[in-house]
């Protein structure tokens, strides 16, 4: 099997928002395409979607602990190997900025300092947070950084009103990882 046609290894970082939904929509199309999904949900992700949606529609465990015994070199590395591209959808403030801050106190922080793929940033928070000037810091640390953000849009929010925060719909996302999986030179 050649690179291009072996499954790409995807890793699927749920945060803590209602766009938490629309990251099984991505997680289904993907393994449906025939990847390798690896889902790994904050905490406060888990408020908003069963893990078990995750693990049923990857076929695989969903990463929530770092102390994981399932993986004796840690979860963040095991999880983080061989990755083709690592999507974090929806991408809260509070991720934003424990990964512009190299914060590493739960699984999906830490695994974002582990990882060596291409990160895609799908932002999802209400309008004032995406507003806010260290917010702004924190996207540009991240895109100095090497990764790339994808959105917000605007449109009605969960909060009730309409302004600019809202996760890019699933395709959009699905479409741009298809584009870096594509790419010869990807690492």
């Amino acid at each position: 099997m050649t690179d291009s046609t072996r499954p790409k290894r995807v890793l699927l970082v749920v945060g803590g928002g209602i766009a938490a939904y629309k990251a099984a929509v991505i997680c289904s199309r993907l393994a449906q395409a025939g990847h390798h999904v690896q889902t790994v949900m904050t905490r406060s992700a888990t408020e908003f979607l069963g893990p078990a949606t995750l693990a049923a529609l990857s076929g695989r465990p969903v990463g929530l602990d770092g102390f994981d015994s399932r993986y004796p070199l840690g979860a963040h590395i095991e999880m983080a190997l061989d990755v083709d591209v690592m999507i974090v959808a929806p991408a809260t403030a509070n991720l934003i900025a424990k990964f512009a801050h190299g914060i590493a106190d739960d699984l999906a922080s830490t695994i974002y300092l582990q990882n060596t793929a291409p990160v895609l940033v799908a932002p999802a928070m209400s309008d004032p947070m995406w507003n806010k000037p260290s917010l702004a810091r924190n996207v540009a640390q991240l895109v100095d950084d090497g990764c790339e953000i994808i959105g917000p849009d605007s449109g009605w929010l969960s909060c009730r009103v309409k302004g600019m925060g809202r996760m890019v719909d699933p395709e959009t996302i699905l479409g741009r990882v298809a584009e870096i999986l594509g790419a010869p030179d990807r690492r």
